[in-house]
């Protein structure tokens, strides 16, 4: 698998047309390395010039903003800045909502001002462009639902990107009641994913997970990795694993195409 660093690339003399964020959760996830993998098969099924930060990336600084953490998080956004300032980095792709919503929309003010894509943007550009091509036939009659990440759909607004590629999939979307900008936050958003559980008789997302299950699905779509745990760990608790995917949308394209 090709997977060129930006110190790699500066050494030939070349910029790539854009820098892959692979963030914490793609880059150490058993589960999330199989979405980073996918969506690097399609890069290079596009043929996209494009390149990590390698070891050079840190983390994008959510997890300790949510968590109230104001200090930590300036200081790792503030060594991401120089590194991606250093390279004269201007477009970025990220397959974590987290990461996304904190490139584009708190780094600017810390002096790092970059185009940011999440992933579903970006594949679905590269549709537009004629770059990469969707044979859905594997899919066909299957049923998906789309599980709205909240850093994704409320915190940016992006609602129809994932479901025009799963369109793209002949496949039969399905929405579940709460969905788009009512959809119901699968329980790890906001630095949720790290402590442990308040009072209460029921997890998120457990009550998420059987949203998702109302619709009669054979696969649920996320594009999120945290949410991708937290559905997976819902469907196992209603003893499903045997018959409901969890997937993310990269990891659907990929199969589609065989990659």
């Amino acid at each position: 698998m090709n997977v060129p660093t930006m110190a790699e690339m500066m050494a030939q003399g070349k910029q790539p047309e854009v820098l892959f964020w692979v963030g914490c959760a793609g880059s150490f996830d058993d589960r999330a390395k199989k979405i980073t993998k996918a969506f690097v098969k399609i890069l290079n099924k596009a043929n996209v010039e494009f390149a990590v930060l390698g070891t050079e990336e840190s983390c994008s600084g959510d997890p300790a903003k949510r968590a109230g953490n104001e200090f930590l998080f300036q200081m790792q956004a503030m060594t991401n800045i120089e590194v991606l300032n250093a390279y004269e980095i201007k477009k970025i792709v990220t397959a974590c909502p987290h990461c996304f919503n904190t490139l584009k929309n708190e780094y600017p003010e810390l002096g790092g001002k970059y185009q940011v894509y999440h992933h579903t943007e970006f594949l679905k550009s590269l549709l537009e462009e004629g770059r990469l091509t969707i044979e859905g036939g594997k899919f066909k009659g299957k049923k998906i639902t789309f599980h709205d990440p909240c850093y994704l759909g409320r915190a940016n607004d992006i609602y129809e990107a994932p479901r025009d590629l799963i369109q793209k999939l002949d496949t039969e979307l399905v929405e579940m009641k709460r969905s788009r900008a009512n959809g119901l936050c699968c329980g790890a958003g906001g630095a949720q994913m790290f402590k442990d559980a308040e009072k209460g008789n029921k997890e998120i997302n457990i009550e998420r997970t059987d949203d998702a299950l109302k619709t009669k699905p054979n696969i649920i779509a996320t594009g999120c990795p945290f949410c991708n745990t937290m559905m997976t760990d819902g469907v196992k608790a209603a003893d499903k694993e045997n018959e409901i995917e969890v997937l993310d949308i990269a990891e659907l394209i990929a199969n589609a195409e065989d990659l």
